[in-house]
């Protein structure tokens, strides 16, 4: 893996990402072998500073979304280990899973199939309240039309459905609800790929915004490089399971060591 432009820290990192690897069981076919295994993702290290937006980009199917769902806790790594704050994720008992849960949200990428439809906006956003047990009434900033007008939403919007929104507003919708809590760490897995450009446009300046105001931690999850290059600080190169590159923002686009990286960027449409 090519390294460049690593950013000095005084602090440890937030999150470590050690020697990471996932295998899936393949399945189907007469022939096919119970031992045969697709592997996802394979020897992948990283880490995650406080403050900072880390981008992952690469292709489909290249493990991007297979390690966001590890360091979310969602799937567990065949062999490696994920250390938040100095601890393995993956020997957390239940009331300190609950609480990594609650400092690290997730984004998805589809702005309607992430909602509950049977919800309203407000009951979406005060959801993660009811399952960590927090009170409501105990700050007016977290109340759901608070949490409402700081993604750009009104407080009439508040009894409607996901089907009365467009696909932006139910993306602010999966933002407030990441952001109710107020976690140190935010997955945004390919947040704005299902939108229009202009709303994504909208997306990633409010998403820049609530990350000034709460001191947001940002992994953002890509495979379009303009967007990589508009958030990130620091950016992770994914090819075949693998983090091939892994520099900061500038380092990378003015100087890219790995083939598959300037493959990806001869890629991006040039305008004069």
């Amino acid at each position: 893996m090519y390294v460049a432009g690593s950013i000095n820290r005084m602090t440890s990192p937030l999150l470590t990402v050690h020697e990471l690897h996932k295998a899936f069981p393949l399945q189907g076919g007469l022939f096919a072998s119970s031992k045969e295994r697709c592997l996802a993702v394979q020897n992948v290290s990283l880490t995650l500073h406080a403050g900072e937006t880390l981008g992952i980009v690469g292709e489909s199917g290249c493990g991007k979304t297979t390690l966001a769902r590890m360091i979310a806790h969602i799937e567990r790594p065949t062999t490696g280990e994920i250390r938040y704050k100095g601890q393995n994720i993956f020997k957390y008992d239940k009331k300190q899973l609950k609480a990594y849960r609650r400092k690290t949200q997730f984004i998805f990428q589809d702005p309607y199939a992430s909602l509950n439809p049977r919800l309203t906006a407000g009951e979406i956003i005060g959801e993660p309240f009811i399952i960590h047990r927090r009170n409501l009434a105990q700050d007016i900033d977290t109340k759901p039309e608070s949490i409402m007008k700081m993604v750009g939403l009104s407080k009439d919007q508040e009894r409607r459905y996901p089907h009365e929104f467009s696909g932006g507003q139910r993306q602010r919708i999966g933002i407030a609800r990441a952001i109710a809590l107020r976690p140190e760490i935010i997955i945004a897995d390919e947040p704005v790929s299902a939108l229009d450009v202009s709303v994504q446009a909208q997306i990633l300046n409010l998403m820049k915004d609530l990350q000034d105001e709460f001191k947001l931690t940002y992994i953002f999850i890509s495979h379009d490089m303009g967007v990589i290059r508009f958030i990130s600080d620091r950016i992770a190169v994914m090819y075949r399971g693998s983090i091939v590159e892994m520099a900061s923002n500038q380092e990378l686009f003015e100087n890219p060591q790995h083939p598959y990286t300037r493959t990806l960027l001869a890629a991006v449409p040039q305008f004069e």
